[in-house]
């Protein structure tokens, strides 16, 4: 497991399932969303975000959580294991809110995760399951299955367990 891309709903854990494999594996993490957009909310090109993801792939080992479904691709073709987070509709709505009351509106604290939490992020997250579960799922299977592990966590608890065996494995 040397290079892992991380995909799942909002609030499902992406960001710390990221933190604690790029410890473990001593490889650097990125979080799209701190690419993506810059401290006044403004979006990336969409072009230069598929670049600048097109040169973070090249590098031997990285972790790299965030969906970003146009640009997914990028990142299937090129990891060795794909970490699904594939959680209940409300315990990443438990996510969502418990990042806002943990980190506030709206800021950046360094760490990747950006809390910018309006209608916008609930809906979405209401309709993951239906709307983008299977698109992401799709993806996995064209551009991962054959060459890349899959990882599918479907809780926390899941999360925190295979994290357990994974950091077991590497020490």
């Amino acid at each position: 497991m040397k290079r892992v891309a991380i995909v799942g709903c909002g609030g499902s854990g992406k960001s710390y399932v990221a933190r604690e494999l790029g410890r473990q594996l001593d490889a650097p993490v990125t979080h799209l969303d701190a690419v993506y957009y810059d401290d006044e909310w403004n979006e990336l090109p969409k072009d230069k975000f598929a670049e600048l993801q097109r040169d973070l792939v090249t590098a031997p080992r990285w972790v790299i959580d965030g969906n970003y479904n146009s640009t997914l691709h990028i990142r299937l073709d090129a990891c060795d294991t794909v970490v699904f987070m594939d959680m209940p509709t409300l315990s990443c709505l438990w996510g969502v809110l418990s990042r806002q009351l943990r980190h506030g509106h709206g800021q950046d604290k360094g760490n990747g995760i950006y809390n910018r939490i309006h209608m916008g992020v609930i809906r979405y997250v209401l309709s993951y399951r239906r709307k983008m579960r299977p698109r992401v799922l799709a993806k996995i299977d064209e551009h991962a299955r054959g060459h890349a592990e899959v990882v599918i966590l479907t809780s926390r608890r899941h999360a925190r367990r295979w994290l357990a065996r994974c950091e077991t494995a590497a020490g």
